[in-house]
């Protein structure tokens, strides 16, 4: 299936709605993409604990981390499974919530000017082929529909000292 994008959203991702975003200031400014990566629990891999956290269905009782973040409120625009599935959580033309307090250029609130593509993954462990094809093409998508994008970090770049993610395994020159 040729990727797309119909209505700020990917025509083949899963779009599960997250209820942790909000209206940008300006739908226009949207100049940066910000490359995360995430496992729920740590370093275990395709369970539903991301979903159930962008979603606010975190069970504390089902591992002990998730005593620690149950109650965040946090999202991201899409996440890439291993396999290089993808489920959308928010549309692209939204503000979601994965930054967190983060600076670039100047710009204090990247979540106001930035989309969010969370990885499953951990600092350590390698991205997949999967991921990287996926993600190279969505990249590609969206730097054509929305123009303004100029930049692509990690969460890392923009919270130093606070996020270490995507990590030192992600390989920057495949997308």
């Amino acid at each position: 299936m040729n990727m797309k994008l119909e209505n700020h959203l990917l025509n083949n991702a899963t779009f599960i709605a997250s209820p942790n975003f909000d209206e940008r200031q300006d739908e226009q400014d949207i100049s940066l993409i910000v490359i995360h990566g995430i496992s729920l629990p740590p370093n275990k891999f395709g369970g539903d604990g991301v979903k159930q956290l962008f979603c606010n269905q975190l069970n504390p009782n089902e591992h002990p981390y998730y005593q620690q973040i149950y109650q965040l409120k946090v999202s991201a625009h899409l996440f890439i499974k291993r396999t290089g599935e993808m489920i959308q959580f928010v549309p692209f033309n939204k503000r979601a919530w994965h930054a967190g307090k983060s600076v670039f250029s100047e710009r204090c609130g990247c979540n106001d000017f930035s989309i969010g593509i969370e990885l499953e993954g951990t600092d350590e462990t390698p991205y997949t082929n999967e991921q990287y094809q996926q993600l190279s093409q969505v990249i590609s998508l969206l730097k054509q529909h929305y123009l303004q994008i100029d930049s692509i970090v990690g969460h890392s770049d923009i919270a130093p000292g606070r996020k270490t993610d995507p990590g030192e395994s992600f390989e920057w020159k495949r997308i």
